[in-house]
């Protein structure tokens, strides 16, 4: 017996000593018992009462996977604790260290537990603590870990899997098939994507294997057009979550709620406040299962392990009257918060992200409304590793798919004329992108390039007399012309090369615009990029039969391949994960602490090159996803590259082979052989 002090000191030597040394000489009756009362709460190793692992059979000493978490001690009115016994469960009964269950009468529906929460009152306090290992029942339930029927006959043994399995071991190349089988039984998308969330939550290995041998089709399960309709009917979704929720009810307290996400070596982050999901406009706190599909395809297309991906969510309200008035909603009801109270919230947060894990820690902005998202970038962007992938990604992504349809239209971006509707984040984004990359090509002012680069926002073309309303984003925008009122308009006026949809208005490019753009052009360059694909301006099919199939076209989201008159078109997709799961490896794996405009032309430049001839031929301007971790590693190896060269990486020396070592970084899902 002693007090708190002597109560943790023996803890420290259980675990450390006691549990393992002398686990070799056990037999399966004699069970070592930590023992520490706390309101009568107990710690019970390998009895298996409270739902706690096996810790102690034979040959468990240095073996792993395992993993023990305790709590901090408390001083409890006896504050007693009682030693730790190697003894026979029925000696153990017979010296009435600890109470028999099974003589125990009969409460809350089955025997009372030794925590003594079946004696509790809602008034009365327990202590929740846990002693989990890695094996047995609990191994099962651990997705890091778990590999369903995979485990082999021989860890079965070793990590007391017998009887808690069926007999057959299954490898993970038919774990694989079984499932892939079982995802396509679902015919709804959002079925679909409550499946594979589900796998990801029993067993990441198999989630992960899964999603890279079969991505083509079931990318747009995981993430976009699927995730916007998942975000929508998050509520209702809910299962367990994912990732860390910071709300104003925080405020104050961010960095603790930080250090409550059991993962500390954390690499990227990708945070968004729901303010403007995809073009689904304000879904508050349901836009969390944005940041959790962006965070899968770091993992599944960029090879950055699970265990270093955060996604959190910052709470601030939301506006949207129908989540405020549903029952169901998880987050906030109240309207958003804006101004200083907002600027305060983000600025603890990026302040205790950089505090928790350091100055090379990516933190990703997504989704954010266009008046927050410039900035936050502007402000933080020379204090901080960020990176806006509505702003940055999208831009990368698409000039790379320009710099590809090039070859097949001739000419430099100087040559040719852009056209934007829509003038958010997504095209200023990719406007100024173009802008750069053509003053780079012919060493002209930017003032001068972005002269070929027009837009049109709700009140028509952007022009110069605008420009005292105008937001500061959409100025540089801002070229001598007469007013013009709608698209239709603008296409006849300036005489676009290129026509680009970052709207958010579903069939805004009706038949009159598209075949404005054929007449005008032989190979019309259409890109019609928002999603999910109920918002995208055309579809694959409208382009090339409006233009007699002459037109160059990518989107947002998917669509079929088309047959036009005997010849099938397979259509682009500009997918900002080409880009961002290269682009954050690349930033990691260099260890690179800012984000330079010239890194976002390098990883446009890795894409555009790994387009070949056959992709050419069938119309395509951006790769197959099939080879998307061969693409990434290129990508990152580009953005590394840069980045040595700027003087912004720290991870010194630099490799010679940045291809390789890219490729040795990358994560694999692949199971491990437990000892």
């Amino acid at each position: 017996m002693g007090n708190g002090v002597h109560s943790w000191h023996l803890l420290k030597q259980v675990a450390s000593y006691n549990l393992f040394k002398q686990s070799r000489t056990l037999s399966r009756t004699s069970i070592p018992i930590i023992m520490i009362s706390a309101t009568r709460c107990t710690f019970l190793g390998c009895s298996g009462l409270g739902g706690s692992g096996n810790i102690c059979g034979g040959q468990r000493r240095g073996y792993g996977p395992w993993r023990v978490t305790c709590m901090s001690p408390i001083n409890d009115r006896n504050g007693s604790v009682v030693n730790v016994m190697e003894t026979p469960l029925k000696e153990i009964k017979k010296e009435a260290v600890v109470e028999d269950v099974d003589d125990n009468p009969i409460s809350g529906g089955g025997p009372r537990d030794v925590y003594g929460e079946d004696k509790a009152t809602e008034d009365h306090f327990v202590t929740p603590w846990s002693v989990s290992v890695a094996s047995g029942y609990t191994l099962l339930r651990d997705p890091h870990f778990n590999k369903g029927l995979a485990f082999t006959e021989k860890e079965r043994d070793a990590h007391y899997l017998r009887g808690l399995l069926p007999p057959t071991t299954i490898p993970q190349e038919t774990q694989v098939r079984k499932m892939i089988q079982h995802i396509r039984q679902y015919q709804v998308p959002l079925q679909r994507y409550m499946a594979m969330m589900d796998l990801q939550e029993r067993n990441e290995r198999l989630f992960y294997k899964l999603l890279i041998d079969h991505v083509e089709e079931l990318l747009p399960i995981v993430y976009t057009p699927t995730v916007g309709e998942a975000c929508q009917k998050y509520g209702d979704i809910f299962m367990r979550p994912q990732g860390l929720y910071i709300s104003l009810k925080e405020k104050g307290r961010i960095q603790e709620v930080l250090r409550n996400w059991p993962e500390k070596n954390i690499q990227v982050i990708v945070v968004t406040d729901g303010e403007r999901i995809l073009g689904l406009g304000d879904l508050g706190c349901q836009g969390m299962g944005i940041p959790v599909g962006k965070l899968s395809l770091y993992t599944a297309l960029g090879g950055v392990r699970p265990s270093a991906c955060l996604p959190i969510t910052i709470d601030v309200g939301t506006n949207n009257e129908r989540l405020l008035n549903d029952e169901l909603y998880i987050g906030l009801k109240q309207r958003r918060a804006t101004g200083q109270e907002y600027s305060e919230l983000m600025h603890e947060f990026m302040t205790a992200v950089k505090q928790t894990y350091g100055e090379k820690v990516l933190i990703q902005f997504e989704d954010f409304a266009n008046h927050n998202a410039f900035d936050l970038l502007e402000k933080y962007r020379s204090t901080h590793l960020v990176f806006n992938d509505d702003i940055q990604g999208t831009a990368s992504v698409v000039l790379a798919g320009l710099v590809a349809a090039l070859k097949l239209v001739g000419g430099n971006l100087a040559d040719h004329k852009f056209l934007f509707l829509g003038a958010g984040e997504a095209g200023t984004g990719i406007a100024e992108l173009i802008a750069l990359e053509t003053s780079k090509q012919t060493n002209a002012p930017l003032d001068e390039v972005r002269k070929n680069i027009w837009l049109v926002d709700s009140k028509g073309l952007i022009v110069s007399s605008r420009k005292e309303s105008l937001q500061h984003f959409k100025k540089p925008w801002a070229h001598e012309h007469e007013p013009v009122k709608n698209l239709l308009d603008a296409v006849n006026k300036i005489k676009p090369t290129v026509l680009i949809g970052t709207s958010g208005q579903g069939s805004a490019f009706t038949k009159e615009v598209v075949e404005a753009m054929a007449s005008i052009n032989e190979k019309p360059i259409i890109l019609s990029l928002s999603n999910p694909t109920s918002q995208s301006e055309c579809t694959a099919e409208e382009a090339y039969t409006w233009t007699q199939g002459r037109a160059i076209f990518a989107s947002g989201s998917p669509f079929s391949p088309v047959e036009y008159k005997g010849k099938v078109f397979v259509p682009g997709q500009a997918n900002n994960a080409y880009i961002f799961p290269g682009f954050g490896l690349g930033l990691i794996m260099s260890g690179t602490i800012r984000v330079h405009d010239d890194l976002l032309l390098a990883a446009s430049e890795a894409l555009a090159e790994q387009v070949s001839e056959e992709n050419f031929e069938k119309g395509l301007i951006f790769p197959p996803f099939t080879n998307i971790r061969k693409i990434s590693a290129h990508i990152a190896a580009k953005v590394a590259a840069k980045a040595y060269e700027l003087g912004l990486a720290t991870r010194l020396p630099q490799p010679k082979d940045l291809v390789k070592f890219a490729e040795s970084c990358m994560y694999t899902p692949a199971y491990r052989s437990y000892r």
